[in-house]
């Protein structure tokens, strides 16, 4: 059946395994996805959304890079929403609710039309490795596939369990099996693993549920789009979210079984997302808090099942019903599945190199939920990474690494090699020094230079993100050299609370006062006339506005990233001997044996080393 060696093979077909097999695919490696499902395949097993803060930067940047979630997340959406508009573009993060059913049947789709690619059913209970490299897997049935790398996306299936109440069964997710063999493989390999857990909340008939009790959440008055491509087009008609509360009844209820919670009573040892807690362990740790958000989220346009979102628990199923009847709105609620958690293995991510390749075996890349993160879109990008890097190193070419002011997928997959994560890792704009860069508008100006350059993004998306560029640089040249008269501008100014100027000034200079908007600088003749002659869209005249509004904060972060780079340009060589540097702290030296840094930046940021550590480091390599 397989007599010919794949460039690479996926082990996996979530929303990790699906960018890599598509990257890897599209970059021309001959590819093969194994999956235990194919009715499966991008499989939203929680809730049924793409993007939110960070996150929705993330799918940009897939987007940009050439991958397939933006694509998908469009062509499926029932609801846009642009979260944290009132505050700096920094913080701008498009999310899309998103049909559940239609969203994996695009996924397969796309996937089916990828060229290079072979699909193939069946679980993988091993892995092939010679000489500390891996030569391909082994499944269920004996079968041997032979391939130059392999790249596993396991999700929540190693030795997944599930846990409702006191009863507990193997599973990869409702309804799926558990995935053995490849953890117990990986040990022997010298690998070293670990527990998580996450969760789910139960879905509900909406049939059965009162939305005249619940506040209606809509879609944005202008819907936007995640992909850049003209592939896609925004939503011309969006369906409707609610949200309603929880109570001190429902609370009460939901006290009623922590002693049969495998929470508290000690069936569950690993920890779960911090911040995506249970219901449970919300009103633990928040007794003060008399409600709790809950939102009601309908799965898809025509279906009727509902995504109780804020409701993540593992109580037994009687009592969620019971506190879920409590909530209003949900007095007649009927249960199409309970929640439920689930506790599988994952691999500490410091075991990796940058590009997602494994230290230990040559050519295994991990990527998702094996590496500790939790959430689609941290997923699914890397997956792109992990496919795209593995296409690279078989065909004997220079990886792509994408560094923190570059990417928040660059700081993803910076954080969990050089910081590790004994929790579920989830992307937060916090996380990233360089926000204010790294903005969802200008994904495709960062990173399709790069996906154009190994062959992902295709000459008509080069092109397409060049006119824009040049188009919100021209604008902002325009009101660099044009002068507004007093008389044109003082009305404007007066009418938003702003200082009346004595002289004729730059136009880029009265954009620049945070009073003055968009839509004011619209008002002035010149710039209608420029806006109308050139038939400049929307997207060019916000990418205009955030340069003009904040260009200071960006040329700043530009400096610090810049300062930053001098560090990251001075490498550490591989076999570096640490325990002859008598003068470094106990804990760095230890850290620093067990994550390699490859740079003196790296290794500054590695958790327990201090300036100290990095000065003694600079000063014997002769900085």
């Amino acid at each position: 059946m397989f007599q010919d060696k794949y460039d690479v093979i996926v082990v996996g077909a979530g929303h990790a395994g699906s960018e890599a097999a598509a990257a890897a695919a599209n970059l021309g490696s001959k590819t093969l996805l194994v999956t235990m499902s194919l009715q499966n395949i991008a499989q939203m097993s929680c809730n049924p959304a793409m993007g939110g803060i960070a996150k929705g930067q993330i799918v940009r940047e897939i987007d940009a890079l050439g991958g397939y979630s933006g694509i998908v997340s469009d062509k499926t959406a029932i609801q846009f929403k642009m979260l944290n508009k009132s505050k700096g573009p920094a913080m701008w993060s498009p999310r899309v609710q998103s049909d559940r059913m239609r969203f994996a049947e695009e996924w397969r789709l796309m996937l089916e039309q990828t060229p290079n690619l072979d699909f193939y059913q069946e679980m993988v209970c091993g892995l092939l490795i010679e000489n500390h490299k891996v030569t391909g897997i082994v499944t269920s049935l004996g079968v041997e596939i032979k391939a130059k790398s392999v790249v596993l996306t396991n999700g929540t299936f190693l030795n997944g369990l599930i846990h409702i109440g006191e009863k507990q069964f193997g599973g990869g997710r409702a309804g799926e099996g558990a995935a053995y063999g490849i953890t117990e493989d990986l040990v022997r390999a010298g690998f070293t693993a670990g527990r998580m857990k996450t969760g789910t909340p139960p879905r509900v008939d909406g049939r059965s549920l009162n939305y005249a009790k619940m506040t209606e959440q809509p879609g944005d008055e202008k819907p936007g789009k995640f992909s850049y491509s003209n592939i896609t087009k925004p939503l011309a008609v969006q369906k409707a979210c609610h949200m309603t509360y929880t109570s001190p009844l429902v609370h009460e209820v939901l006290r009623e079984g922590f002693d049969r919670s495998p929470m508290f009573n000690g069936r569950i040892q690993s920890l779960g997302p911090r911040y995506c807690p249970s219901i449970e362990d919300k009103i633990n740790r928040f007794a003060d808090k008399e409600r709790h958000q809950l939102f009601v989220e309908p799965e898809g346009w025509n279906t009727v099942e509902v995504y109780v979102n804020g409701f993540s628990t593992s109580l037994p199923e009687e009592v969620q019903f019971k506190a879920l009847r409590s909530v209003e709105g949900f007095e007649n609620v009927k249960f199409f599945r309970p929640g439920y958690a689930i506790e599988y293995d994952y691999f500490p991510p410091t075991q990796l190199k940058h590009t997602l390749e494994t230290k230990l075996v040559e050519n295994l890349y991990f990527a998702g939920q094996i590496n500790g993160t939790t959430g689609y879109e941290e997923a699914a990008s890397q997956g792109l990474m992990a496919g795209i890097n593995a296409h690279l190193k078989v065909h004997e070419k220079e990886p792509l690494i994408l560094k923190r002011d570059e990417a928040y997928i660059g700081v993803l997959i910076d954080d969990l090699i050089t910081k590790g994560t004994e929790e579920p890792y989830r992307m937060f704009t916090s996380r990233a020094e360089y926000r204010t860069l790294l903005r969802q508008d200008n994904a495709d100006f960062r990173l399709t230079p790069k996906a154009h350059e190994i062959g992902l993004a295709s000459d008509d998306r080069l092109r397409q993100m060049e006119i824009k560029q040049k188009q919100s640089s021209d604008l902002v040249d325009f009101f660099k050299e044009t002068s507004v008269t007093v008389d044109e501008t003082n009305p404007i100014l007066e009418a938003n609370g702003s200082a009346k100027i004595s002289q004729p000034d730059k136009m880029f200079k009265i954009f620049s006062r945070p009073q003055i908007n968009l839509v004011d600088i619209l008002k002035f003749e010149k710039v209608a006339n420029y806006v109308s002659e050139r038939d400049l869209d929307e997207e060019i005249l916000e990418q205009a506005e955030i340069q003009v509004k904040y260009s200071g904060y960006i040329e700043k972060e530009k400096n610090n990233a810049n300062k930053l780079t001098r560090l990251e340009e001075v490498r550490i060589p591989e076999n570096f001997d640490y325990d002859k540097i008598k003068s470094l702290s106990f804990e760095a030296r230890e850290k620093f044996k067990k994550i390699r840094p490859v740079t003196l930046s790296q290794a500054s940021r590695i958790s327990g080393v201090s300036p100290s550590d990095i000065s003694v480091l600079l000063i014997h390599m002769g900085r």
